[in-house]
């Protein structure tokens, strides 16, 4: 069942739900579900290195983005006073 659970959330690129499905993460006695369990964190360790790449990547255009429009406003506008 965990197995099938995992496979799921990978596909359906649920962080959260993979989250959960490792903290409790079951003993298997099977080897073959012992590498079945392997390979799919090995597939769910690359989905969140792939979320974590495009997350910074957004995050490095907004900044440019951000300071583009911070330069092209006078210094006295305050329309874009966040921080990132």
């Amino acid at each position: 069942m965990w197995l099938k659970e995992l496979q799921i959330a990978i596909i359906e690129k649920n962080t959260n739900e993979i989250d959960r499905l490792v903290e409790c993460m079951p003993m298997y006695e099977k080897m073959e579900d012992m590498q079945s369990a392997a390979s799919l964190l090995k597939e769910a360790n690359k989905l969140m290195m792939t979320l974590k790449e495009e997350t910074a990547e957004s995050m490095s255009k907004i900044k440019k983005t951000k300071d583009f429009l911070d330069a092209t406003h006078s210094k006295n506008s305050s329309l874009f006073d966040s921080k990132i």
